[in-house]
């Protein structure tokens, strides 16, 4: 699954290997790969694959998920078309409370109690999905875990996640990624390793030179 996750993301263009021209994170860190999965939401094949396998990694890690929560936004599409494979109930947490009607910040009707599956579509630094994590269980939610697309494998990404009690479990990640890329010719060999080395330490920009 990770292989033919990789090879789609990359056939359809979400995955952008520029490790010639870096691409500028808002942080200001430089990097060889943007990555937009909301793409797969265009591509009926792809989309299929990728929902299938969202399904298949609640079933197999929490087969107790009682309702998905999708992160707003590129997490919705995904959790909804994921929980009407599954037959489950759905909703999504916005980035803030609304300033109008009911004040929400979670959208879906969901207990206290509720076991509760998170859906995301990519994790980097891990920031923003814990973020959801943390207001789900505000509300009383219980977090099982999250399910998600891509994940870079950043060890800050890895540690804010085990910090909030939590597991992540991705469909596809960069290690396999590039090892497809190369593979298909969409990067020369040699640079695997370094963009494995941006992976493994964003902030060093050594990488770039070799």
């Amino acid at each position: 699954m990770e292989r033919i996750i990789a090879n789609e993301l990359l056939s359809i263009g979400a995955v952008f290997l520029r490790p010639e021209q870096p691409f500028t994170w808002a942080s200001g860190i430089k990097s060889p790969i943007y990555c937009d999965n909301r793409l797969t939401l265009s591509y009926p094949e792809t989309r299929t694959k990728v929902e299938n396998g969202l399904a298949e990694l609640v079933k197999a890690y929490y087969p107790e998920c009682e309702m998905l929560m999708g992160t707003s936004t590129a997490g919705i599409a995904h959790a909804a078309i994921t929980a009407s494979i599954l037959g489950l109930p759905m909703g999504y947490v916005r980035g803030g409370a609304k300033d109008h009607g009911r004040a929400n910040r979670i959208e879906g009707r969901m207990d206290p109690g509720t076991k509760v599956v998170v859906v995301e579509d990519l994790i980097s630094t891990g920031g923003s999905c814990i973020e959801v994590v943390d207001a789900l269980r505000e509300e009383g939610a219980t977090v099982l875990g999250i399910v998600s697309i891509f994940t870079y494998g950043m060890k800050k990404g890895l540690e804010r996640i085990a910090a909030a009690g939590t597991v992540n479990h991705s469909l596809s990640n960069l290690d396999v990624l590039v090892e497809v890329a190369v593979e298909k010719g969409f990067i020369a060999p040699e640079w695997k390793g370094r963009i494995l080395a941006f992976r493994d330490n964003p902030s060093d920009e050594s990488w770039i030179n070799g």
